[in-house]
């Protein structure tokens, strides 16, 4: 009994003393076990086999999953979200699909995205070039939102594609009735039979289901937990938007359009280097924990600063070979370390400034340019070029 009223619902566990229960409408209810009558256990359903029609006269398109909410379902041991199927599973999941384009499915990995490295970004990679080899319109990669944005901007600096690679995720599992995975999925494949010719990633631009952004793969973060809506470009305008359902795509002028650059791979990365946000009061001890570290990036406050307790340490690993690179904490502006005698101090003792560049872009970054780049005066430079829209000559004023 619930509310006054006998409901029927799947048992998922305990917690907290209550039993939690999934109703047919797909939300969780926590009730007293003790007005719950137990009527047997949930039966094995047998994978489905994917049947999605092509039609020839589409375009190709290549679905490389790695996993995330968008190919999750409920766990009923745990009563968590899981990632339980690849790729195949989405194009039956989504009928909407087989309108758009035809697909060829690999299965990369199974994994939510906290627990992505930079070694599958290396064969999420080569897998990609391989399908671009193959002559497809475009790549569509499921991935989960928490930590999308570096593989985005990973693939942006590994890859040089002619055609759209195109991110796509989703916040709400598919089993819930306000699940965005497939508006998200269908203007994904939009996006990437259009006339883009970059990474970018493509999500709800709102909380209704109207538009899709495409945001660049190196200008974009996640900024909020749970909304539907919760990429943002920044410090740049989206390049364009999918309307839903027409699928009309609107591009807008400083998007890279499909065929500019020829196709080309440099996967090296330098898995030494590390990323480190700078708060009041932070232990210059901490930095010893860098030491040998290739690379380090460190997000520091306003125009690019940490104490000046700090810098000896900063210095110190400057000297011992580490390429140290300042961002700044604020999601609009850039760093220059010009301004404040603490800037100088850090320019003095070595550190490269990082420009408009996001901290987990340039961490990214700096893990690219030290896997192809060993002379350090070079790294240094190539740290402050714009290489794929990482950087911006000048920031916008508004927020």
């Amino acid at each position: 009994m619930y509310g006054g009223k006998t409901r029927k619902g799947i048992y998922i566990t305990e917690r907290d003393g209550m039993a939690v229960v999934k109703l047919d409408s797909g939300y969780n209810i926590g009730v007293d076990p003790v007005s719950c009558a137990f009527s047997g256990h949930l039966p094995e359903i047998p994978a489905k086999k994917p049947d999605v029609p092509q039609k020839k006269d589409l375009p190709g398109l290549s679905i490389v999953s790695t996993g995330g909410t968008i190919a999750s379902r409920i766990d009923y041991r745990t009563g968590s979200v899981t990632s339980q199927f690849d790729a195949a599973d989405i194009l039956t999941a989504i009928p909407e699909l087989a309108n758009v384009a035809n697909y060829r499915t690999i299965p990369l990995a199974t994994i939510l995205s906290e627990n992505m490295t930079p070694l599958i970004w290396q064969e999420l990679a080569r897998a990609i070039c391989e399908e671009i080899k193959r002559g497809v319109d475009g790549v569509i990669i499921t991935h989960g939102t928490d930590t999308m944005a570096y593989s985005a901007a990973a693939i942006s600096f590994m890859i040089d594609s002619p055609v759209p690679i195109v991110f796509v995720g989703s916040q709400r599992s598919a089993d819930r009735p306000s699940s965005d995975n497939a508006m998200n999925a269908v203007c994904a494949a939009r996006a990437a039979t259009s006339d883009l010719g970059e990474v970018a990633i493509v999500m709800h631009a709102t909380t209704s289901d109207d538009t899709c952004a495409i945001h660049r793969g190196t200008r974009v973060r996640k900024m909020h937990s749970s909304r539907r809506d919760a990429f943002r470009s920044i410090g740049i305008d989206p390049l364009g938007s999918v309307a839903y359902p027409s699928g009309e795509v609107s591009l807008e002028e400083h998007a890279v359009r499909r065929g500019c650059r020829k196709a080309g791979i440099h996967d090296k990365l330098e898995e030494h280097c590390g990323l480190l946000q700078f708060y009041p009061g932070m232990s210059p001890d901490l930095l010893e924990a860098y030491e040998g570290c290739k690379g380090l990036v460190i997000a520091g406050t306003g125009l690019g600063h940490v104490s000046t307790t700090l810098i000896p340490s900063v210095r110190g690993l400057v000297e011992d070979g580490t390429l140290v690179v300042m961002t700044t904490q604020c999601m609009q502006g850039r760093v220059c370390d010009r301004v404040y005698d603490t800037g100088r101090d850090l320019l003095a003792a070595g550190v490269i400034e990082g420009g408009d560049m996001l901290p987990e872009v340039a961490l990214v970054k700096i893990m690219w340019v030290l896997g192809n780049e060993r002379d350090p005066e070079r790294a240094g430079s190539l740290m402050q070029a714009d290489l794929k829209g990482e950087c911006t000559r000048r920031s916008t004023h508004g927020l």
